[in-house]
């Protein structure tokens, strides 16, 4: 099956073709550095960490961009608010976000380009669209004249005048020619720091926001690159304008695939700066605070397990909901090593690399289910990269794995066939599973830290609770089983018996 991709240039999927055969171009919106990282920011480069090891996986050699936006009004009356400059402030909120990223298993970012250190671009790009006239200078203004782009508004579908009617940016700038018209160059006012004032031919100044990130993808990627991405809040204006500036100063297509992630949601509600629980809804949603409280590879499933183009719910029953498909994988691997003797996470032998030609129709028929399950796996990812039903399929396969498991019984029967056929099919769960950036690393195991006579206490409470079943008092036995889950220790039934572990 091909790889097809939702392009919301189009409004379709369309059939994945890079511009140069063999390599792909993807450039993501990045942070602007002037709040620390929320959950919110953790989302589009999830994401695309998964589209491109899945691009990888498929051969094509991929170039990942994600920018920095250091030079931004916002960033400028944050630093004022807190007695700071602009750069120390941006490069302590990046640091953090770079840290937060690496935790969640975001490893695989090519370039993190920072606009402050892309001015003579930004500036050449301006002087570009000048020359054409498709910008004109205002008293050290530089705007973007959007009645010269017969194009303008292709992505979004909206009409230039839509972008600043009735808005205080359209009243206040005089000296616009259209209301639609942005900034791509913003004067310095005096009062303002020399930290960000930057010489241009239109006096000293600053950029706007999304001249930007055309000058710097296309520094990197050239003029017309393959994918770029960014949240469905970014499609109008900024994506737009981007593509205005980029189109009318090189005269060729900037973007061949536009792909755009859902927004975040609290307790399945858009978050909004009106909200009068916004500030305590984005502290709790702040990066260092939410990987303080929970597993990164929580987080990173939770994002994963929806598909990239569905609003992503954040609550506590979803966060649970996670942490209980997670804990499927998480005991599957446990008895997995049980079961074979070897770490799994360090498993390489996958199902089709297996040489024992078994006639044992029981692992002649789980290979082959191993082979399908896989497939179905892949077509997922196929299918506008769709995490969601590849999260399904892996749930799949972990089911099929531990009926395997159930009827060789290899804790109390070893066997070396049954056993080999076992640790091949948690590699290849694992394989398919590290393409969405899971299972990376062995999650440190919660333990109880005493001297053991707790481990000996749950011990003696599970022979309490069987010695109950067996008298057929269920109620005391389903009473130990959850008053032991109450504080953290999950009881697990199996033919072989009772085990526990700590959550």
């Amino acid at each position: 099956m091909s790889l097809r991709i939702y392009n919301t240039l189009s409004g379709e999927k369309e059939i994945f073709e890079p511009v140069v055969p063999g390599k792909v171009g993807i450039y993501l919106c990045g942070p602007t550095v002037y709040k620390p990282a929320h959950l919110g920011h953790a989302v589009g480069p999830v994401i695309f960490d998964v589209i491109k090891r899945y691009l990888t996986y498929k051969g094509y050699r991929v170039t990942w961009v994600v920018n920095v936006t250091d030079v931004e009004d916002k960033l400028m009356a944050e630093a004022a608010r807190l007695g700071t400059t602009v750069p120390k402030l941006a490069r302590e909120l990046e640091q953090k976000y770079v840290e937060a990223m690496n935790a969640l298993g975001v490893r695989t970012i090519d370039h993190m380009p920072r606009a402050s250190e892309h001015i003579p671009e930004i500036v050449a790009q301006i002087q570009q669209l000048i020359e054409k006239g498709h910008a004109y200078a205002v008293a050290g203004d530089v705007y973007f004249d959007v009645s010269r782009d017969s194009d303008y508004g292709k992505l979004s579908n909206r009409k230039p005048e839509e972008q600043f009617a009735g808005t205080r940016e359209g009243l206040v700038h005089g000296g616009k020619r259209n209301p639609g018209d942005f900034a791509v160059w913003k004067a310095a006012k005096p009062e303002e720091p020399d930290d960000v004032k930057y010489d241009s031919p239109w006096g000293k100044g600053r950029p706007g926001w999304h001249i930007e990130c055309s000058a710097m993808s296309m520094k990197i990627l050239g003029e017309t690159f393959d994918i770029h991405g960014g949240g469905l809040d970014l499609k109008f204006p900024h994506h737009e304008n981007e593509i205005a500036q980029a189109e009318c100063a090189t005269g060729k297509p900037f973007c061949k695939y536009w792909l755009h992630n859902g927004l975040t949601r609290f307790n399945t509600k858009k978050i909004s700066k009106s909200d009068p629980d916004f500030e305590r809804v984005m502290s709790s949603l702040q990066l260092s605070n939410l990987l303080k409280q929970h597993p990164p590879e929580l987080v990173r499933f939770l994002i994963v397990q929806s598909q990239y183009r569905s609003p992503i719910d954040f609550s506590e029953e979803t966060l649970q909901a996670a942490k209980t498909g997670l804990s499927t994988f998480y005991r599957l691997f446990e008895r997995l090593e049980r079961s074979t003797g070897n770490d799994p996470y360090t498993a390489t032998l996958a199902v089709e690399q297996l040489t024992d030609h078994s006639t044992d129709t029981a692992i002649m028929a789980f290979r082959e289910s191993l082979l399908k399950e896989r497939i179905r796996f892949l077509e997922a990812m196929d299918d506008d990269f769709n995490t969601a039903g590849a999260i399904g399929v892996l749930f799949d396969l972990a089911g099929l794995i531990n009926k395997f498991l159930d009827a060789a019984r290899l804790e109390t029967t070893p066997d070396e066939p049954l056993r080999t056929t076992a640790q091949a099919g948690g590699a290849t769960l694992l394989v398919l599973a590290r393409l969405l950036g899971l299972f990376q690393e062995k999650p440190a195991k919660p333990s109880l830290a005493d001297d053991g006579r707790t481990a000996k206490l749950v011990e003696l409470l599970i022979e309490v609770r069987k010695m109950a079943r067996q008298a057929k008092q269920f109620a005391i036995s389903d009473h130990v089983r959850d008053q032991l889950g109450t504080i953290g220790i999950v009881l697990e039934d199996s033919q072989d018996g009772t085990r526990w572990r700590v959550e």
